[in-house]
């Protein structure tokens, strides 16, 4: 196989996961991971070390968390692309989400394989954590409990872990504006009002999480899109 057609499969395998939950979340798994670069982006880019425990905040229906699982699956099976690095193997997977439509597709989608728990990322406990990802999460907090959220996942990092933090970039100016656009009507479209969006350029939210003690830098993530997407990686020193 090619890379490109072993991706394919990879990309159907986790769709496959959600047919259960039901249609939408299938054909959703399937959209998102076809036309959004950062989740295969952090499986070629090795980021999630091997044993780790992965808390994903506002995991949605557990997309990242079901890429992980089927990535080891694929790979023992022999169907990995070569010039990936190897999938992480033997992690704890956790994640946390307030809908309740969303927890009910993880569950059944991610089943023994990890743990979602439906509480409020604002006040939910968060246990030690060696990766915490937090994608397309915090413009929908105000700036007081973006920091305040930042502070509490910085101390739940073990030393060495690592934030993985999608945003849009505020100062990347029409994209930035089209970005936030097309996060609403998606937000409208599962049914979900939302209000003002928080955004920040990507250079105040390194700044912010230099203030915590982590070491963090930007890269774009919104490969092949007209979006302002940038992925932050933070790390705790060790």
């Amino acid at each position: 196989m090619n890379e490109a057609r072993e991706a394919r499969a990879l990309v159907e395998a986790v769709a496959r996961r959600f047919r259960p939950a039901g249609i939408f979340a299938e054909r959703f798994a399937r959209g998102k991971l076809r036309h959004d670069p950062v989740y295969l982006d952090l499986l070629r880019r090795g980021v999630i070390p091997d044993r780790a425990r992965v808390l994903d905040l506002g995991c949605g229906q557990a997309l990242l968390l079901c890429l992980l699982v089927e990535s080891t699956a694929l790979a023992r099976a022999g169907r990995w692309p070569a010039s990936w690095p190897p999938p992480p193997a033997q992690l704890q997977l956790r994640g946390i989400e307030r809908a309740a439509s969303d927890v009910r597709r993880a569950r059944i989608a991610l089943a023994a394989e990890g743990e979602i728990e439906q509480r409020d990322v604002r006040t939910a406990p968060l246990a030690q954590s060696d990766l915490i990802a937090l994608l397309d999460v915090v413009h929908y907090l105000e700036p007081d409990s973006q920091d305040h959220l930042l502070g509490r996942v910085a101390n739940s990092l073990s030393p060495g872990g690592v934030l993985l933090l999608r945003v849009c970039d505020a100062a990347a100016g029409f994209s930035a504006l089209l970005t936030r656009m097309t996060d609403r009507l998606g937000s409208l479209s599962r049914g979900r009002m939302v209000g003002r969006l928080y955004s920040r350029s990507a250079t105040e939210w390194i700044a912010a999480l230099e203030r915590l003690g982590l070491s963090a830098s930007a890269e774009p993530a919104s490969a092949g899109t007209p979006f302002a997407n940038v992925l932050i990686t933070a790390r705790k020193a060790s």
